[in-house]
């Protein structure tokens, strides 16, 4: 009763910021509205209708790695970008292609993509089409032919910088972030003119040489927060790879800022400090990019617990008095509500299981970590993983609800410090954390069956609806994989998510219960829009598994399938063609029996490999399944790895840092993983192999039930 009536008063008093125009039926900006709300107005397609609803047509976009776009609708023509940085037009309606637009990145720029050859969409001004690319450059499109206006480089294209984010725009700038933290680069965003690309201003995230003048105060300040010399000599981090709202009425621009270059505090500021402004939100003057305020979610972040996560502005009652407050829910498991105004913290809950902090306390806005928090001396298995208790997926706002819908994670991970730690330049990840070899929580030697097994139970994705105001979780779905797509919320009481094993799906906005869902051929993660063109509502999404966890780790190959962008509508009835592939397995070499050089192989390719061609080498096939390697790739597996062969698709040489007794001893364990598989598929040993998959389950069950995390004092 008490939250009834509490619930009655805030939808009485409160006004939301940026409420959507009925009349306005389109997707103009990334988020729906400045705000970022990801909250439609339309509502024919609703609670009573959803079962009619069909696909009524797909566009193919000759691409099976990751696709993460949200789409644009203007004038009847849907925007979107996909693999490589590339952008298409289509008609709306109907889906006809009208345009396409390939910026023909270079293959072997993809080292520098921590996290797939991904894009999450284009931004739009006027004429024009505006969107960032793999290697670097903003390019600005003629929107109605996708001829070239401008092309700026954005980043020193000597370092291994990115951009996978969407631009936003604001009072006639285009703004752009950058990633590349895990290699060692030095974080800032800029503006452009969007006329004519022109710089406006830059706003650095981290101090840098500190023998030299401090580009602005906040830089000076910041640096008091460093210790010792490897960050800025390798970059310091703090990049703003994805999310940027912005509040037209206080002309404020915030951004959300990314973990440090090295991830581990020990060897990146050995001194201590909170480094500032890693894993924060900061406000800075949309005109001049003056920093404004700044709160720090992480303080001396250790566990790429990033700040990058999507942020949602709204007007509310919290407390009962009127805030305008700005709403994350980053990677640390926190959820945040902070005055937009003054960067004051109103709340801070954790929305999934944590480990490394009991609170965060509301006097001073800092965690209280507990002793699971320094892996220093000691390995520490800790909630949540760096893939975070949510990560850039888009969450949603339902003003009716009054609920923030967080594609969340429930994850762990293993963490360590590498002691001997040395700076390697190029497109090579610096952690900082420890290796396989001395990590006795690393699953890099498990079967790939059993670390599959282990994975499942251990590693899951839900959708949690969470109150802002109560401070509570209203409801929650589980999903049967970890990495699923973003949010849609809309006003016919609906909410839209795609998922990780293949579905779309359309849930009750009040109580989570389930109302239709549709298989889609291939994982989705990237979230829905809609739009409404001659009086029919459509729901669109683009299908594409990849990602971080795309790549790294996927047992599901069936929902590895071409990418498409999908549109449904009521009584549309169109069917997809079947894209999930087949492989054949060569026979593979004879077993090396060395295991000393397998072990040693797993943790070198655990180290170097595994960010593209998966942990423990489960079921994947977005890039090259090792074990699936032929003949000829055997013989020339040193010059592939060493020397480069094949950098022209993205393959780049690991001379700088392998020798060849490292590759050896990385084929080796390759071989061996092959073989593991190839007696798999032997049906002599079927029955074996049924066995040692029940025998697997349930020691995944009891390493689930050891290791789930709790919250600790």
């Amino acid at each position: 009763m008490q939250k009834q009536f509490i619930s009655l008063v805030f939808l009485t008093l409160s006004s939301f910021t940026w409420a959507q125009n009925p009349e306005h039926l389109e997707w103009p900006v990334h988020g729906l509205n400045q705000a970022e709300t990801r909250h439609s107005d339309l509502s024919q397609i609703n609670r009573k209708n959803i079962k009619n609803l069909g696909l009524t047509w797909y566009f193919e976009t000759s691409s099976k790695r990751g696709l993460e776009a949200t789409p644009l609708v203007i004038d009847g023509t849907i925007y979107f970008s996909g693999t490589w940085s590339k952008v298409f037009a289509n008609d709306a309606k109907t889906g006809e292609p009208i345009w396409e637009f390939d910026p023909k990145v270079p293959r072997f720029q993809g080292a520098n993509a921590c996290c797939d050859v991904v894009n999450r969409g284009v931004a739009a001004w006027g004429d024009s089409i505006i969107f960032g690319t793999i290697d670097g450059r903003l390019i600005s499109l003629n929107r109605f032919d996708g001829s070239v206006n401008w092309d700026v480089m954005t980043v020193d294209p000597n370092k291994p910088y990115t951009i996978t984010g969407a631009p936003r725009i604001l009072n006639k700038k285009v703004v752009i972030g950058n990633g590349g933290a895990e290699y060692g680069v030095r974080g800032y965003v800029t503006a452009y003119d969007v006329e004519d690309g022109s710089q406006s201003w830059r706003f650095y995230t981290v101090p840098g040489d500190p023998t030299k003048p401090y580009e602005n105060e906040a830089m000076q300040m910041a640096a008091q927060t460093w210790s010792g010399d490897v960050y800025w000599k390798t970059g310091g981090g703090g990049t703003v790879w994805d999310s940027m709202t912005f509040d037209p009425e206080l002309n404020l621009l915030y951004l959300g800022v990314g973990n440090g270059s090295p991830w581990n505090r020990h060897v990146r500021s050995p001194g201590g400090g909170d480094n500032l402004f890693l894993s924060s939100i900061v406000a800075v003057n949309a005109d001049n990019g003056n920093y404004v305020w700044h709160y720090q979610t992480t303080p001396g972040d250790t566990w790429d617990y990033t700040a990058t996560q999507h942020m949602i502005l709204a007007d509310i009652v919290f407390r009962n008095k009127n805030r305008k407050v700005l709403m994350q829910a980053p990677k640390n498991g926190f959820f945040y509500v902070i005055d937009r105004v003054t960067g004051e913290l109103l709340s801070a809950k954790n929305y999934v299981p944590i480990t490394w902090a009991s609170r965060v306390d509301l006097e001073n806005g800092r965690p209280v970590e507990t002793e699971n928090a320094d892996h220093f001396e000691d390995s520490q298995l800790t909630a949540p993983a760096a893939f975070g208790g949510h990560n850039w997926h888009p969450m949603a706002f339902n003003p009716i609800e009054q609920l923030v819908y967080i594609p969340a994670i429930q994850a762990m991970q293993d963490y360590s410090t590498d002691t001997n730690y040395q700076h390697v330049e190029g497109p090579h990840w610096n952690l900082g954390q420890g290796s396989s070899e001395n990590n006795p929580f690393s699953f890099a030697s498990l079967p790939s069956e059993l670390f599959g097994a282990v994975y499942r139970k251990l590693m899951r994705g839900q959708l949690i609806a969470w109150d802002p105001v109560l401070e509570e979780e209203r409801w929650r779905v589980p999903h049967n994989t970890m990495w699923n797509g973003g949010v849609l919320s809309t006003q016919g009481g609906l909410i839209f998510q795609g998922t990780g094993d293949a579905r779309l799906v359309a849930y009750r906005s009040d109580t989570g219960e389930k109302l239709w869902e549709t298989k889609t051929d291939t994982g989705i993660i990237a979230p829905p829009i809609t739009y409404q063109i001659d009086g029919e509502q459509y729901v669109a999404v683009m299908a594409g598994w990849g990602g971080a966890i795309g790549l790294m780790i996927s047992d599901n190959e069936e929902s590895i399938g071409t990418g498409r962008l999908l549109v449904y509508k009521l009584s549309a009835s169109e069917e997809l063609p079947s894209s999930s592939p087949t492989y054949h397995l060569p026979e593979p070499p004879m077993r090396i029996v060395d295991s000393d050089s397998i072990d040693r192989g797993a943790a070198l390719y655990e180290t170097h490999c595994q960010r593209c061609h998966g942990i423990g080498l489960g079921p994947q096939n977005i890039v090259k399944d090792l074990r699936y390697m032929n003949e000829a790739t055997h013989t020339l597996f040193d010059d592939i790895v060493l020397r480069g062969l094949l950098k022209n698709i993205g393959m780049i040489s690991f001379n700088e840092i392998l020798e060849q007794k490292d590759t050896q001893d990385i084929h080796n364990y390759l071989i061996e993983r092959s073989n593991d598989l190839w007696e798999q598929r032997n049906e002599k040993v079927g029955w074996i192999n049924s066995s040692q998959l029940f025998i697997y389950e349930l020691i995944a069950s009891a390493v689930s039930w050891l290791l789930e995390p709790e919250q600790k004092d």
